[in-house]
């Protein structure tokens, strides 16, 4: 990896290839530009102020100056630097774009859209800076800024699908726990405080399927283990489980298990079931 010191400060924006061989180490240094590291092939290991960093193909490290960093190399590596000096950019890309994306030095990864579009403008900034003509660098100037837009767009994506994770793991331990008393799915939203369609929306998309499924699934799991475990009346564990009719309840547990309820117990009960 290239290193400028404080003399070796460069002016404007450069855009390189670096390649390491297998176990390759580049020894803690830092710059005192901006970096951005685009991972083309292969696996390593990045540390950024004493944090490491897992690397892989079309991760995206963030160097601000001043940050200690190193890289080791697990396999053949190869990577693309954008380097840049924030002197060279507009005043409104140094304080809407750049204090976020740089905020901390970190390995990001990107969807797959943004991942797209970032490599795109690497490809464009590669030829204006091998064929462009006398407005090479303002292309440049103006493909880096695209290129942070874009990265500022994908963390906070990023950050609203995180923020959906906690909200679906909270409503699935809500589930979990609260299984006797949920209704309708109108409770979880409202719970939530958001529309029953963006709730079913985002639980489906982390677990494959709909709160009130998720509900079933785990009633019927409970009907199930106290079918086996107790004697209690098929209508007593209907109730306690949170069914709201026993005629429900029946034709749930045949259309998820395959049989009624009563044929389940019997034909899963051990010999001597109940026996001191």
């Amino acid at each position: 990896m290239s290193k400028q010191s404080g003399e070796q400060q460069i002016q404007e924006i450069k855009l390189y290839e670096s390649k390491h061989k297998e176990k390759d180490l580049v020894q803690t240094h830092h710059h005192t530009t901006h970096q951005i590291l685009y991972v083309l092939e292969g696996t390593g290991k990045c540390t950024l102020n004493q944090t490491d960093y897992a690397l892989e193909s079309d991760n995206v490290v963030l160097i601000a100056p001043y940050t200690k960093h190193s890289i080791l190399s697990s396999s053949k590596l190869t990577v693309l630097v954008l380097e840049f000096n924030e002197s060279f950019l507009s005043d409104e890309v140094r304080t809407e774009l750049l204090p976020f994306v740089f905020k901390d030095s970190s390995v990001m990864k990107m969807s797959l859209f943004d991942s797209s579009e970032l490599r795109q403008l690497l490809r464009k900034m590669l030829y204006e800076q091998s064929h462009g003509d006398n407005l090479r660098m303002l292309a440049m100037k103006i493909f880096l800024a695209e290129l942070l837009f874009v990265m500022k767009r994908s963390y906070q994506s990023n950050q609203i699908a995180d923020t959906n994770k906690l909200r679906v793991e909270w409503l699935r331990n809500y589930i979990n726990t609260h299984y006797y008393e949920i209704t309708a799915s109108e409770d979880l939203s409202k719970k939530m405080g958001m529309s029953t369609r963006y709730v079913h929306s985002i639980f489906k998309e982390h677990y494959g399927k709909t709160p009130m499924q998720y509900l079933t699934e785990v009633r019927l799991e409970l009907v199930k283990d106290m079918l086996l475990e107790t004697d209690n009346d098929i209508a007593s564990i209907c109730f306690e489980v949170g069914f709201e009719s026993v005629s429900t309840f029946y034709r749930v547990f045949k259309k998820y298990v395959g049989i009624p309820p009563n044929q389940y117990r019997t034909s899963h009960h051990e010999p001597g079931y109940g026996e001191d």
